[in-house]
């Protein structure tokens, strides 16, 4: 499900990469993914589902079972970690706490044999970048963890290298630090130019951040693709539902066609879906999968095509939206978005009809699982 590949050489190539621990059991099946140069791309999934085996990999600190890696066309697979020249920040720092932070800076620079002139300079220019100044002489234990996190990416671009590695950089930070840093990463990123290849289990983090998203699942490559088409047209229901939140009803297709009519199993309702994977086939059972943003309320008791009547359940304030929990029948729940100023027209208990924008309703194989 990759994207076809650029005709210019990819920075980063996985060939057919694969690795086993014990032999047997595969975290990572035949990986093919090319990255171009200066792209951010997330290896996003659940845990267990081969993201943080495959940065390993590239990183050179697991060996692949299978296939190859390529840099620039090197092959690298079988090169020591220290001489990929790979810049790699980690989750835990793994910052040396007897350093300063200059001293941290200044240490993959010394053991490249980088002069000293040249050294500070460096050092210099990279503390102003992530906003460090006048925290040189400060020792870790004496820092944030948002600071901590900054010399963490500091130390990995101070010696220039073309590719730096993240694994799960921000999960060890509060909501709205985690948040901050992102725009900061996003922002360095676009200065230096430099390829940046990140792990997250974070969606919106994902979403947030890159310029093309590498789903797995179970040790394979389920999606790749920009944001906005993951988040638009998942290609899979594992896609739609782990990709930001989305409603999932079970349907029989009783009308083929691009849009396919199908009828919800739990509440008998007619609907109109668009087709993903399924072959739309008279009789076939799917999934529909839509965005919470896609199902609308139907005021003033007027009348709507693919609606569903439902009941009420719960209304929780988020600011700039009322979520609504709604109960459809037949063990259906929904989530749906409305304006804070609809509250007074909602009634918990109430009766409310839904109306399914088929454009946005998506019917997938009830059982996409590729293994």
């Amino acid at each position: 499900m990759q994207d076809s590949p650029d005709a210019v050489q990819p920075h980063v190539r996985f060939a057919g990469v694969s690795k086993s621990y014990d032999g047997g059991a595969l975290a990572v099946r035949d990986l093919q993914l090319d990255i171009a140069r200066g792209e951010f791309v997330t290896l996003l999934g659940p845990s267990g589902s081969g993201k943080t085996t495959s940065l390993m990999m590239l990183a050179g600190f697991e060996n692949p079972t299978a296939g190859q890696i390529f840099v620039d066309g090197n092959r690298i697979d079988e090169t020591p970690p220290h001489r990929r020249g790979i810049g790699v920040v980690f989750q835990n720092y793994a910052l040396f706490p007897h350093m300063t932070v200059a001293g941290n800076l200044a240490f993959p620079l010394e053991v490249r044999g980088i002069a000293r002139s040249d050294r500070e300079a460096r050092i210099k220019r990279l503390i102003e970048l992530v906003r460090l100044g006048g925290l040189e002489d400060r020792y870790p234990a004496q820092l944030s963890g948002g600071q901590q996190q900054r010399v963490a990416v500091a130390r990995a671009l101070v010696f220039n290298p073309g590719l730096v590695l993240m694994d799960e950089p921000l999960g060890a930070l509060d909501k709205q630090l985690r948040e901050n840093l992102q725009d900061e990463i996003k922002q360095i990123h676009r200065t230096v130019g430099v390829t940046v290849v990140y792990v997250t289990h974070d969606q919106s983090e994902a979403l947030t951040m890159s310029d093309r998203i590498a789903l797995f699942r179970n040790g394979r490559l389920e999606q790749v693709g920009d944001p906005k088409t993951m988040y638009d047209l998942p290609a899979t229901s594992f896609a739609a539902r782990f990709l930001g939140e989305t409603n999932v009803l079970k349907a029989t297709v009783v009308e083929a066609g691009d849009t396919l009519k199908v009828r919800s199993a739990a509440t008998g309702a007619m609907l109109a879906a668009t087709r993903a994977n399924v072959e739309g086939r008279v009789g076939e059972e799917v999934l529909l999968c839509i965005r919470p943003e896609h199902l609308k309320l139907v005021w003033g008791g007027a009348e709507a095509p693919d609606a569903l009547s439902a009941t009420v359940r719960e209304a929780v304030f988020h600011g700039d939206h009322i979520r609504l929990h709604l109960d459809a029948g037949g063990g259906v729940e929904l989530r749906t978005r409305v304006r804070p100023d609809r509250l007074n027209a909602i009634s918990i208990g109430g009766s409310v009809m839904v109306a399914l924008d088929p454009r946005h309703c998506r019917a997938f194989r009830p059982d996409d699982d590729p293994t």
